[in-house]
């Protein structure tokens, strides 16, 4: 069977369909569905199990030696508290680095394979660079600007440790440091949205989009700029790498092409066929002394493990993602 922690999350929901698609239906979902409309990202779904987070051990450790649906194959770990504005630490911290070392270690002990989510938060203002992988002193050279950032950036310097030893390691073990996603099934994550999901409404009605103007004299207003990843790409590599289990490592995914957030808005009017309109306004003072005006994803390492599928860009995502899911009348995947 294969598990899927944070199923019912973003990711987590697109790699399911991904994996239905495949004829996969032993998938054991281990997620809080809560009393919101996240439910919806599974509605279309095949799952054999679901899990709460704090019940997921005690059930790996009752399927080891297999059940209806064989012994756990892989973990695919995308669960984790993703907000960038959360200020209890404490929760963080156990949420998204207690839990994922306890994961690491139970599928080390099983000989689970696992496949982890984390973040480009991990790099911090972007001054020690993008470059991937478990270097430890590369590592701890990153400085990252939130308690999410930092609880990512923990697990990944323990994962850099124990990887080290064969014995302390699962069978592949693999980090993924996502940079900007966008795409359907991510509606539940209010501010946490991407842009274009937060700026779609205004643009389908045509009004203007709003983006935070630049306190930076070499950075124009709107010219800040993200690597932004359609969804689908994300599980693509995820797929990609569950099907080459002898890659590991900590693997940049993003398209490894900046774009700015006029670009993103220029896209998104496009693909609405309206004329582009953007408005600045002032970035709160709260967050201008730690805010990214460029992230972009070097993806050298994962190329040369294998992965030679090209990237989707940022106009044909944001088309895409508004014809067939964003303008519809039922926009999940």
């Amino acid at each position: 069977m294969i598990i899927v922690t944070g199923g019912a999350g973003f990711i987590g929901s697109n790699l399911i369909a991904a994996l239905n698609a495949r004829g996969r239906k032993d998938i054991v979902l281990c997620d809080h569905l809560g009393m919101d409309d996240k439910w919806r990202n599974l509605a279309r779904r095949q799952i054999a199990e679901i899990v709460n987070p704090e019940d997921l051990f005690t059930y790996m450790r009752e399927h080891a030696d297999g059940g209806v649906w064989g012994r756990v194959e892989a973990v695919f770990h995308m669960g984790a508290n993703s907000s960038t504005t959360e200020s209890d630490v404490d929760l963080i911290l156990s949420q998204n680095f207690r839990f994922s070392l306890d994961l690491w270690r139970l599928c080390a002990e099983q000989e689970v394979r696992l496949i982890y989510a984390s973040s480009a938060a991990t790099y911090g203002d972007g001054r020690a660079g993008f470059a991937d992988g478990l270097d430890v002193s590369q590592l701890d050279q990153l400085k990252p600007l939130n308690p999410y950032g930092w609880s990512k950036h923990l697990f990944d310097q323990r994962v850099a440790h124990l990887a080290m030893d064969p014995r302390t390691r699962p069978p592949q073990y693999v980090g993924l440091k996502f940079f900007n996603v966008y795409g359907p099934n991510e509606y539940h994550k209010g501010l946490m949205k991407s842009v274009v999901a937060q700026k779609y409404p205004s643009a389908e009605l045509g009004k203007p989009v709003t983006l935070f103007r630049s306190y930076r004299p070499d950075c124009e207003d709107g010219g800040q700029r993200r690597d932004f990843i359609y969804v689908r790409d994300c599980t693509d590599v995820i797929l990609w790498l569950f099907d080459n289990p002898e890659v590991n490592g900590l693997f940049n995914l993003g398209t490894g092409q900046a774009r700015s957030f006029a670009d993103l808005a220029k896209a998104l009017f496009s693909a609405l066929g309206k004329t582009s309109q953007i408005q600045y306004i002032d970035m709160p003072s709260s967050i201008r002394d730690r805010y990214q005006y460029f992230t972009e994803a070097q993806m050298l390492q994962l190329r040369s493990a294998g992965y030679s599928a090209p990237f989707t860009s940022l106009e044909a995502g944001i088309s895409d993602y508004i014809n067939n899911f964003l303008a519809t009348t039922d926009p999940y995947l």
